[in-house]
């Protein structure tokens, strides 16, 4: 069993994996600002953790953290708040997990990142460029952590069913994925220890999660 610490448990994406890795017999953490949100978390098998990454500092979230194998980073702003929010929970968040992490020994880190063609083709508002540059950023200050770091950079996020089968490679074209094949992909990579520093483009397609990781693990 695993005992995983998901930042952003109460996002669609955490809620899917929360449920998922209770399913598979694991130990889902999820950390959560709203007290209302924690029966229904509960509810998906995931123990409730209530903390603000707004509020929290290194030390406080390192203790939240503390005894966890693994942190899942799947929190966002997710465009509300403006690039203020955006560069707090997106960039900043981040860095404060990171640091977390580290601090508590937590070795194993998992990022949901955002896939680098997002947005090509269409009229970009300087919000979105700015949120592209955070993620970005993020990627960066995870990669130089010393951490065992993934990356998982998702296409456009549908709220449909998930399939169980998904395209990943270090460089993909760029398409749709449902949240909850995200989920799949992450318990995944998470059951999958020899899997380390390595960035995963994730869109929707035609092999199933578990074969899809293996080429990761192979490597």
């Amino acid at each position: 069993m695993t005992k995983v610490f998901i930042i952003g448990g109460a996002g669609k994406v955490g809620r899917h994996l929360a449920q998922q890795l209770a399913q598979r017999g694991h130990e889902p953490l999820a950390l959560h600002r709203d007290a209302q949100q924690a029966n229904e978390l509960r509810a998906l098998g995931a123990v409730s953790v209530l903390g603000n990454l707004l509020e929290l500092d290194v030390d406080g979230l390192a203790t939240l953290m503390s005894g966890s194998d693994a942190v899942v980073f799947s929190a966002g702003a997710g465009g509300k708040g403006g690039p203020q929010m955006t560069n707090a929970i997106d960039g900043q968040g981040l860095e404060l997990a990171v640091a977390a992490a580290q601090q508590a020994g937590v070795k194993r880190f998992l990022l949901v990142s955002a896939f680098p063609e997002a947005g090509r083709s269409k009229t970009i508002s300087d919000t979105f460029e700015n949120y592209m540059t955070v993620k970005k950023r993020a990627d960066v200050h995870l990669a130089e952590s010393g951490l065992d770091w993934i990356i998982v950079r998702p296409g456009t996020l549908l709220d449909s069913p998930g399939t169980g089968r998904v395209r990943a490679g270090l460089a993909i074209p760029y398409g749709d994925v449902p949240r909850a094949d995200v989920a799949t992909t992450l318990l995944e990579l998470l059951e999958q220890p020899t899997v380390s520093r390595v960035i995963v483009e994730l869109t929707g397609g035609d092999t199933p999660v578990a074969d899809a990781i293996q080429q990761f693990a192979r490597r």
